[in-house]
């Protein structure tokens, strides 16, 4: 199994948002939420319009905990969104595939972080490195692995550390 890695230069993060900015806004939306609110990737993907359209804050429930999770959204992020979802309905899926209308597929996503990741000279980049990514440059701010390990729900902070590839 490959173990992914989290992004941890800031300057790779703003070259694969501007690869993935000159390909498609869903692509670059997916990763920028993916990479500030540490959501698991399913969660992410069943985003619905009505979870963000004029919202400060998402709230959902975590599929895989049934927990309640909430985020606030960066004023980028809120504008990014405006424009995106001009002209979509409420219960459309903010990360659709535009073949079906329901949310792009896990290897489609891994697909787009690897294109991405490899024009920007990176690897060991898959599904998992947007919530990695998120832990990571949170910790870095923060320096509270605890509440870190309370998003991520690990056991101990030693998993949260080692899950960010940060050694202790």
């Amino acid at each position: 199994m490959q173990i992914v890695q989290p992004i941890k230069e800031k300057e790779k993060i703003d070259e694969i948002q501007a690869i993935l900015m000159n390909q498609s806004m869903r692509d670059w939306l997916l990763f920028t939420f993916g990479i500030t609110s540490g959501l698991h990737l399913n969660d992410l993907l069943m985003l619905q319009v009505k979870h963000v359209k004029n919202k400060t804050t998402v709230v959902l429930q975590e599929e895989k905990t049934g927990k309640e999770k909430s985020f606030p959204l960066s004023e980028e992020l809120r504008e990014a969104i405006a424009e995106y979802i001009q002209g979509m309905q409420d219960e459309d899926f903010l990360f659709r595939s535009q073949r079906t209308g329901k949310p792009i597929k896990r290897i489609r996503v891994y697909r787009i972080l690897n294109q991405a990741a490899k024009q920007a000279g990176l690897e060991d980049i898959g599904t998992h490195t947007l919530r990695k990514t998120f832990g990571y440059h949170y910790y870095l701010r923060t320096k509270d692995v605890g509440k870190l390990k309370d998003i991520f729900n690990h056991s101990a902070p030693s998993v949260t550390l080692r899950y960010i590839g940060v050694s202790s």
